[in-house]
């Protein structure tokens, strides 16, 4: 997409809808018809590339136990986002924008998760290794506590071998949590 390769190069701050209308040799108002501003064309290119992230989690079905799997999730995210950050610092920019902001690309990268981790915590019910009544309002909250060490905020924040032990401890914690049922 050309945008994303001028916000790529540029970043965020140093690049118009003009220069974005330039490069695909139409004029402004055609590229205002299809985003109907800077910060629409942001989140469409955020959510895209949050997408592509989460295609590396399909390998988590060759993990045997669902506590190795939210490990592995948590990591793949974790490790994708520092990647993002050293590699595409302009792009990475634009990805901490959106989650500033009411836009999709955020509340998709949240929906994701939460339904990845739904799934880990639905089967590690199915084999009785965790111990939940309600797995969508727990993955709710599971993602919520993991906001701390998976959020591209946190990577701009935080040295890697900082946030991979907070993570680590974090899903140990979940973990332990979800294999013990509570006491009536």
């Amino acid at each position: 997409m050309a945008a994303e390769a001028l916000f790529r190069q540029r970043g965020y701050q140093q690049v118009a809808m003009a220069d974005i209308a330039e490069e695909l040799e139409m004029s402004p108002a055609n590229v205002f018809k299809h985003f109907h501003s800077k910060t629409a064309l942001v989140d469409a290119i955020a959510a895209m590339h949050l997408e592509q992230m989460m295609v590396g989690l399909a390998d988590l079905e060759l993990f045997s136990c669902p506590q190795e799997k939210l490990q592995q999730m948590a990591a793949h995210l974790l490790k994708r986002l520092f990647q993002d950050f050293r590699d595409n610092p302009h792009l990475f920019e634009m990805i901490v924008f959106s989650t500033d902001l009411e836009l999709v690309a955020r509340d998709l990268y949240r929906d994701r998760v939460c339904t990845i981790i739904e799934g880990i915590i639905r089967e590690g019910v199915a084999s009785g290794i965790f111990f939940v009544r309600d797995p969508e309002y727990t993955a709710s909250v599971v993602a919520t506590a993991m906001e701390g060490v998976i959020n591209p905020l946190s990577v701009t924040r935080e040295k890697p071998e900082i946030l991979q032990g907070r993570c680590r401890d974090l899903i140990g914690l979940v973990t332990t949590a979800l294999q013990n049922p509570l006491a009536k």
